[in-house]
């Protein structure tokens, strides 16, 4: 189980072979750097080429139905949420504030880091299509934001108008009676629910596919690719730990909360989160956390079954850093409109993955957010084998900041009356 296993029941549970997949890309790159040079080798890659071509395609294919049907309901759902009172209006402050914050940080932080600690651009796997979506530049950004036809936007692989499209229409929806609403919301939900099953399908066969990918990398990139993912391991551990640090100052300075003292109460929670990778399952320890900060229990009984529901602190930033770390990885230079297009599109689509399982959130979420920047998608069929690993920092980070923003909602509560 992973993080973003605090999914909606009414969503289908797909379980992803996250180990298989991760020993599939291990066993493509050993065998590719095994095999350079001998006759046994061009034979296998006549086939696995077409066969990680294919894999990547069935990938990319779903990333926009999935993204609209999930956007439609989770804005339906925050707004939900938002009607529920007083207690709620100030929870969701603290969440969209410090998801806002999460989408802006990486854009600066990736960067600097990987001028840092530069690495190595390495060749696209043979097969892996290339083509990227087109950007506009500054001046034609903010006309492109509202599309005079938004199918052939869609058509065209220009994300970031269809989900600003999406994202007004299911704030429209919501000032419908109640009936229409309730109609548009099944309807989206089920076209959610239908492309998460199709997902889960392909990435059923996700070991077969990124073995081929593994394969043809280390054949044009060699043993430079175990260093590039190794890389990237650490980069984007980094950007999803500034906010697990920086839950302890919002603890201390929003929530009242002696530093030594949250320290010890979060960590029990934090041990679960680690071993379980699970918000969800880690929401038991983290109300043991609350009790003992002495936070009123009316307060951690709502606040942190709704954080685990709509917030997840590392995701705008960690999504915005795999996608620059991508396109550092294709040798894709990117502009500052990009960036900007990156960060707001990060923002606005953590409100409709937050409950998938990690390997599907991680498709839905930095698929869309690599289109509006336009860079190239291959790099993400590569990376989200390894997702399971930067997804213990997901956790850790996200289950600390719950707490602390727990903390901090309690105090303006008790403040208000």
């Amino acid at each position: 189980m992973t993080d973003a296993d605090a999914g909606r029941s009414r969503l289908p549970e797909i379980r992803v072979p996250g180990l298989a997949t991760l020993a599939g890309l291990v066993l493509g790159l050993a065998t590719g750097v095994a095999l350079a040079g001998t006759a046994a080798l061009p034979p296998l890659l006549a086939v696995a080429e077409p066969v990680g071509a294919l894999w990547l395609k069935a990938l990319q294919m779903t990333i926009l139905p999935l993204v609209m049907g999930l956007m439609f309901t989770g804005i339906l759902d925050t707004a939900a949420a938002a009607g529920a009172g007083a207690l709620a209006r100030r929870t969701l402050g603290f969440i969209v504030g410090i998801l806002a914050l999460s989408a802006v940080s990486s854009s600066l932080l990736m960067p600097l880091l990987l001028r840092l600690f530069p690495g190595h651009a390495i060749a696209p796997p043979a097969g892996a299509a290339t083509a990227e979506p087109a950007v506009p530049h500054l001046a034609d950004f903010f006309a492109s934001l509202l599309p005079a036809n938004v199918v052939a936007a869609a058509g065209e692989g220009a994300m970031l108008p269809v989900i600003l499209f999406t994202a007004l229409f299911a704030l429209a929806t919501t000032r419908l009676a109640e009936a229409p609403r309730r109609q548009l919301g099944l309807l989206f939900e089920g076209l959610a629910a239908a492309m998460i099953v199709v997902v889960g399908w392909v990435l059923r066969v996700g070991p077969l596919g990124v073995f081929a990918l593994g394969l043809s990398l280390a054949v044009s990139s060699g043993a430079a690719a175990l260093g590039t993912l190794a890389h990237y391991l650490v980069l984007i551990s980094l950007c999803g730990a500034v906010f697990l640090i920086g839950a302890y100052p919002l603890a201390a300075i929003a929530g009242r909360q002696p530093l030594a003292r949250f320290a010890r109460a979060v960590l029990p929670a934090q041990v679960v989160a680690v071993s379980t990778q699970s918000s969800l399952a880690s929401l038991p320890a983290m109300l043991g956390s609350c009790r003992a900060l002495r936070l009123r229990t009316s307060t951690a009984e709502f606040v942190l079954p709704l954080a685990v529901t709509l917030f997840r602190a590392t995701s705008p930033a960690m999504n915005m850093g795999v996608c620059i770390y991508a396109a550092h990885m294709a040798g894709h230079p990117l502009s500052a409109t990009a960036i900007a297009a990156g960060a707001l599109v990060a923002f606005v689509t953590t409100f409709g993955t937050v409950s998938l399982p990690g390997t599907i959130s991680f498709i839905a979420s930095t698929g869309p957010i690599a289109a509006a920047m336009g860079v190239p998608l291959w790099p993400l069929g590569i990376l989200v084998a390894v997702e399971m690993l930067p997804d213990v920092m997901r956790t850790l980070a996200n289950v600390t900041m719950d707490v602390a923003v727990t903390a901090a909602v309690d105090l303006r509560q008790e403040e208000a009356r």
